[in-house]
């Protein structure tokens, strides 16, 4: 009977994974280069001093149209050289601009704040987002953009981590993982997520939602704006699979901060619709599985196992092959460790606390 359920469980996995990779990989009409949009770029960095020279060097080298682009740097009260090093970078750039945040006022507050001024402010037809601790393609704002036909009203895509050790390149395929999942629902209209370091929507979208101003206050923004823009049901959402889309992140360096980042992730998350819910239950049974094969050990208890191990694998090949990143996946055994141990202990961390801290504040 068990190995029943379990084989209940990994198919019902394995449909569910190859709907994802179905999603993830569809294609979508783009503009030429010459009728791409006017953008604007939005940083938000808050005490990012080590990290934000080698995000500015990023965008310093992208390539668009004259006159088409614009860069707005936030700098939302940053303790540290923040705010001096990207005034010196900007200092011979006329596209580039600091932005001082508004005086935090109700729900607005932290990077939902450093975010609504400057789009304020913001003059491009497209808003793209990063953050501080990322370096962008130099053809990334031309790749977004170009899917902007005009009943698209936000386009995401991929971020990877840097993988220079056995602890961020765990990271690095998860972040993979979870965008497959977010991308591949997304491009089948039934989105539950994506992710603020690399994300793009139409203004006139943005203003017809009201704004940040408008939306319920959550820790993670990305995922509430993603939501909106989807109710309004008059504007496409895509999520494509592009190497010259592609965002490459720092992971966290210790547990303490990769705990943190889970754990708000988790928060926000708990505003999913069912069928996220769904897609949650589904992993969780069959992380779980592996968890509990010492008690129901046999050979065909092994073989089902190796082949939910097998299914991730094989989910995760063809993206990282498409995004020229498969060296990654020389972490991958560490990966299967370490997501197994937060699916199954994430919840109940959740259940005891909502309190989240993020980059100094506690929400």
């Amino acid at each position: 009977m068990p190995e029943l359920i379990l084989t209940i469980i990994l198919i019902a996995y394995f449909i569910q994974s190859v709907i994802f990779v179905i999603g993830a990989k569809k294609k979508f009409p783009r503009l030429r280069d010459e009728d791409l949009p006017t953008a604007t770029v939005i940083v938000a960095a808050r005490d990012e001093e080590n990290n934000i020279k080698r995000c500015l060097n990023s965008l310093g080298k992208l390539e668009y149209q004259e006159g088409k682009l614009e860069v707005l740097i936030v700098d939302d009260r940053s303790t540290d050289k923040t705010g001096a090093i990207v005034d010196e970078f900007i200092s011979e750039r006329e596209n580039f601009r600091k932005i001082i945040p508004d005086d935090p006022k109700g729900k607005m507050v932290g990077k939902v704040n450093a975010l609504a001024t400057a789009i304020r402010e913001a003059n491009g037809q497209i808003i793209l987002t990063t953050d501080a601790d990322c370096v962008v393609n130099p053809f990334w704002i031309k790749t977004i953009t170009s899917f902007y036909q005009d009943d698209v009203g936000m386009v995401d895509s991929y971020t990877t981590q840097l993988a220079t050790n056995s602890f961020g390149g765990m990271q690095a395929i998860d972040f993979m993982y979870l965008l497959l999942v977010g991308g591949g629902t997304i491009n089948l209209g039934i989105p539950i997520s994506c992710i603020g370091n690399n994300m793009s929507f139409r203004k006139k979208a943005y203003d017809e939602i009201g704004g940040y101003e408008a939306l319920p206050f959550s820790v993670t923004e990305d995922f509430t704006l993603l939501r909106a823009i989807y109710k309004l049901k008059k504007y496409k959402i895509l999520f494509p699979l592009e190497k010259d889309a592609l965002v490459t992140s720092i992971p966290c360096p210790d547990l303490k901060s990769l705990y943190s980042q889970k754990k708000r992730w988790a928060v926000g998350g708990l505003g999913v619709p069912v069928h996220g819910f769904f897609i949650m239950f589904w992993g969780y049974l069959a992380n779980l599985s592996i968890v509990l094969t010492p008690l129901f050990y046999s050979s065909v208890w092994l073989y089902l196992i190796f082949f939910k191990i097998a299914i991730d694998f094989f989910v995760l090949y063809p993206i990282h092959h498409k995004m020229g990143i498969t060296k990654n996946l020389k972490y991958f055994f560490v990966y299967q460790i370490y997501y197994i141990l937060y699916v199954l202990v994430l919840p109940f961390i959740v259940l005891t606390s909502r309190k989240v801290k993020w980059k100094g504040r506690e929400y």
